[in-house]
């Protein structure tokens, strides 16, 4: 299942650094994506000075981390000698940064690109939009719900944890889905470590290019139609998996060779264990439905009220 992530620019996700464009629908900052081998120090790497590979910036992390739904894709690297050179910044947001990763073995062409999307620590900036979000999904000891309520240095980490685990295991069960209930294009999940998420990198290899968003396009009539037709596909998977996207917008759909993708999962919503599970669920048709109306999709097509009442019922809520 070919997938794509993280880009908010046509033919990369960089713009010049000082630079922001005002958008409609998402709150990402785009950096330039620095080639830098040097350029990225994190919390993530964890080996010592005296344990450094030959070549690369660190040993792979594959062996320290949750993995990612079996089979593994053929271009997935696992060997354990396997080293991860960073390649730069994707793009940067006020929850999460997204970083450029190779991972290869050394001395052979077995390498494959990774994105890194690491959410922020507790001494940065808070979630802003997750309070409604977090319903349903709460942990079961009173201590860590008191310390996420109250928004304590302990409770921002169990925040941010708890967000980077919900991508992850939304990803891997969208990537398992196909046999029950239609296939639906996701990038894959490759490892789960802390606050940190690593992804199939989709767009370019050789250039490091990731694929446009919906937002930066312009399509003609026929595939204007073709993506809305995969829209609702995917949505309707997605409402009989019981999930809504919960942040849908064109800036979270990749176009990559005429396929639409999803990205942006960590705030899916259980649209029956969380109490605006609805709410949600009518906001991103509404919001997508909006889009493509205004791109020249006929409206009685993209009626957001008749697409909302299919996925309900799809969800079992009608």
């Amino acid at each position: 299942m070919p997938t794509r992530d993280f880009d908010d620019d046509h033919r990369t996700s960089a713009r010049p650094r000082g630079g922001r464009t005002a958008r409609r629908f998402d709150d990402d900052e785009p950096r330039l994506l620095k080639r830098s081998r040097h350029a990225t120090a994190t919390a993530f790497d964890t080996n010592a000075d005296t344990d450094r590979p030959d070549s690369g910036d660190r040993w792979s992390t594959w062996d320290q981390a949750v993995h990612g739904p079996a089979p593994h894709p053929d271009w997935l690297v696992t060997e354990l000698a396997a080293t991860d050179t960073e390649l730069g910044v994707l793009k940067t947001g006020k929850e999460a940064d997204v970083h450029l990763v190779r991972r290869g073995v050394p001395g052979t062409d077995r390498t494959c690109l990774l994105a890194a999307k690491r959410y922020r620590d507790p001494e940065h900036r808070l979630f802003h939009r997750d309070a409604g979000y977090l319903e349903g999904r709460r942990v079961r000891r009173s201590r860590e719900n008191r310390a996420m309520e109250g928004r304590t240095a302990f409770g921002r980490q169990m925040i941010a944890g708890q967000w980077a685990a919900a991508e992850f295991a939304a990803l891997s069960r969208l990537w398992q889905v196909g046999s029950e209930f239609g296939s639906i294009a996701v990038p894959y999940p490759v490892q789960l470590l802390g606050t940190e998420l690593m992804l199939e990198f989709v767009g370019d290899p050789v250039e490091g290019l990731a694929a446009p968003r919906l937002a930066q396009l312009r399509p003609d009539p026929v595939p204007l139609r073709q993506l809305w037709d995969q829209l609702v596909d995917a949505l309707v998977v997605l409402a009989r998996a019981g999930l809504a996207h919960g942040d849908l917008s064109p800036y979270n759909l990749l176009v990559h060779d005429g396929r639409l993708v999803l990205i942006d999962l960590p705030q899916v919503v259980d649209v029956v264990a969380n109490p605006s599970g609805r709410e949600f669920l009518t906001r991103d048709v509404r919001v997508v439905a909006t889009w493509f109306a205004a791109r020249g999709l006929p409206g009685d097509l993209v009626d957001p009220g008749v697409l909302t009442e299919q996925l309900l019922r799809e969800a079992g809520m009608r």
